[in-house]
Order: C-alpha cells, then sequence, then structure tokens
C-alpha cells in the first residue's frame, strides 16, 4: 500500500517544487506514478521508492495531494497552493498590508525608470488601484501607527510620505542607496542604505546612523521582532549570506547563517522569522525558529518578500506578482 509520510513544505506557488517522502511505492519501468492536488496533475522531476520530488503546476488549487500509479492511490495530504492577486508589478521589497486590509506594493521598474504610476493598492476584494505616486524606482515601503504610507527611493535616496490620494512629500533626503524601511513601535523610522548602513530617523525627522554591516549587491531588508530587535538581510556575493539580529542599542550579531540571497522578511506572533531566500538550494519562504532552526515553509522561485494578512493568511511578492496563501499561523501585529 502506498503511503505518504510527509510533504516538505506543505505549502507552494505554482511552480514551486515539493518533497514527498512514502512508502510502500514499487516502481515499475513502464509505469511513472502521478501526483495530483485536486483535479490537477503535476510535473514529476524526480521519483525514488521513498521519496518523489513534483512541481505545483499553474493551474492547481489548494486541496488534497496524493500519489497514484498502476491503478492504486496513496493516502491523500493537504497542500496550500498560493492564489494569484495580481501581476504585472515590480516589488523589490515586502507588501505591506493596513488596518483596513488595503495590500500596497510597487512597480519598481530599472534603474532610473520613471512610470506614470510606482505604488498600487490592492483591496480586500482584490481590487487593483494606482496611487498616482510618481517615485523613480520606488523600493522599500513602511506604515507608522497612524497608518501613514512611507516610501524609500533607491534612485535618489529619498524617503517620501504618500497620501491616499498619491499626493508625496520628501520626509528625508540623503539616504545613499535607500532600500527597505520600516518603523519601530516608537514611529522611529529605519533605512537600509545597501551601502553599508542602517539609519534611524526619530519623530523629529532628525537622523543618526544606527549600525553598519557589509555592503549589499541588491539591498537590505528589515522587520522588528516583538523585544524590539531588527532583524536585517541583505545578499552579498557569498552563496552562504547572514540574517542580522540588531538589538535597540545598535549592536549586531549574525542570528543565521547558511540562506541564498536572502531578501524580505516577516515575522509571527510565536517568535519565528519567515525569510525570501534559498535553503540548502531549495528557493521558496524559510521559516527561522528562535533557536535559529531553519525550514523551507513555503516553496517557490523569484520570491523577494512578503507579510502576514489576516486569518492566518501570508501574501508574498514575486518579482512580478502578488499571491495570497494560508499559511495556517498568526503574523506579529504591527509595531
Amino acid at each position: 500500500m502506498i503511503r505518504i509520510l510527509d510533504l516538505l513544505p506543505a505549502a507552494a506557488i505554482p511552480g514551486g517544487e515539493v518533497f514527498i517522502r512514502c512508502s510502500g511505492l514499487e516502481l515499475k519501468s513502464y509505469v511513472r506514478p502521478e501526483v495530483r492536488i485536486r483535479q490537477s496533475s503535476s510535473h514529476l522531476i524526480s521519483a525514488a521508492s521513498e521519496l518523489i520530488v513534483a512541481q505545483v503546476p499553474s493551474e492547481a488549487r489548494s486541496g488534497e495531494l496524493w500519489i497514484a500509479v498502476d491503478g492504486q492511490e496513496s493516502n491523500r495530504v493537504t497542500c496550500e497552493v498560493a492564489d494569484l492577486m495580481t501581476d504585472n508589478l515590480h516589488p523589490v521589497a515586502n507588501p505591506v498590508l493596513d488596518s483596513g486590509g488595503n495590500l500596497f506594493s510597487t512597480l519598481s521598474g530599472r534603474k532610473g525608470e520613471k512610470v506614470p504610476n510606482s505604488i498600487f493598492k490592492i483591496s480586500r476584494t482584490g481590487v487593483v488601484e494606482p496611487l498616482g505616486a510618481e517615485i523613480v524606482n520606488p523600493t522599500g515601503l513602511a506604515l507608522n501607527s497612524r497608518d501613514e504610507l512611507f516610501v524609500s527611493s533607491r534612485h535618489d535616496g529619498n524617503i517620501f510620505r504618500v497620501s491616499r490620494q498619491g499626493e508625496t512629500s520628501i520626509y528625508a533626503k540623503g539616504m545613499g542607496v535607500a532600500t527597505d524601511i520600516v518603523f519601530d513601535r516608537e514611529d522611529n523610522l529605519y533605512v537600509g542604505d545597501r551601502s553599508g548602513t542602517i539609519f534611524k530617523i526619530d519623530r523629529k525627522r532628525e537622523i543618526f546612523v544606527f549600525a553598519t554591516l557589509e555592503p549589499s549587491v541588491s539591498a537590505y531588508h528589515l522587520a522588528f521582532d516583538q523585544a524590539g530587535s531588527l532583524f536585517v538581510t541583505g545578499p552579498t556575493a557569498s552563496t552562504c549570506d547572514h540574517v542580522y539580529k540588531i538589538t535597540s542599542s545598535g549592536e549586531v550579531e549574525v542570528f543565521f547563517t547558511g540562506l541564498g540571497r536572502p531578501q524580505g522578511m516577516g515575522l509571527d506572533v510565536e517568535g519565528n522569522l519567515y525569510v525570501a531566500a534559498s535553503l540548502a538550494g531549495r528557493r521558496g519562504v524559510v521559516r527561522i525558529n528562535p533557536d535559529a532552526e531553519a525550514a523551507l515553509a513555503v516553496s517557490g522561485s523569484n520570491l523577494i518578500g512578503l507579510t502576514f494578512g489576516y486569518g492566518q493568511d501570508m501574501y508574498l511578492a514575486t518579482t512580478s506578482s502578488i499571491y495570497r496563501i494560508h499559511v495556517g499561523v498568526e503574523g506579529k501585529p504591527l509595531p
């Protein structure tokens, strides 16, 4: 009898790979096993008697996954598949979610490219509309305690405040190659300059050097935990990058080592950190618990950021699209 022992991970975006540990599978040269998710047949990447690797097809939806071979079927397990919300965007960092359930993301564009609409709002019902802001190369997004939207530009190093009508005003200048931004619980804004500096801008708009790190080849990504520690990723030329943890006084330590091209992050209420990265050559969202133990939580390529939503959902940003997936955990409340 064919039996699925484990599905790793049990969540994926279309195109992601899942590893199926199984028993009782007798492979024959003339019969290929089939992996099905609801009504969709998955692409088989490899098959052995105890392990099958399958790719989630583009048309798949969340539901039961099972193996069928030579007239036999295995037990069924749940596989969560992300739903596409919108494409034709260009996020380069985490999307952000406001208190009303509206999601914000960017059309960042090529270096120096100016587009008519660079910030987009996605409503809880899935309606996508431009804000009208004309920020060149919008990069990081953040909301303060009053639900005001702030955007960094890696083009000119400015931080902009953006109204709900799309009107922009400069909040701070001279932030180097400004990438991701995040607020702490006291509404201090932190800016990652990919050349090696984390800036802190207090509520009086006074600017301080909060910490210094190794320069990144693309961007710094930032996230606060419940205790007020700042987590930072910044891909380098290495294939084995760090996740840094910075105390409230600016002391830097390495929290985790071993990720490939780590990018956007988020935390759940239990203190687990979720990072868009590669782990042991497998791309997706990596979950790192407080003891620095890592496992792939969501499988998928081209992921660059994430944020938690309502109802134990997670929003995932790829280089061109926004997905929503049920992950069964609660995200950390905003600062």
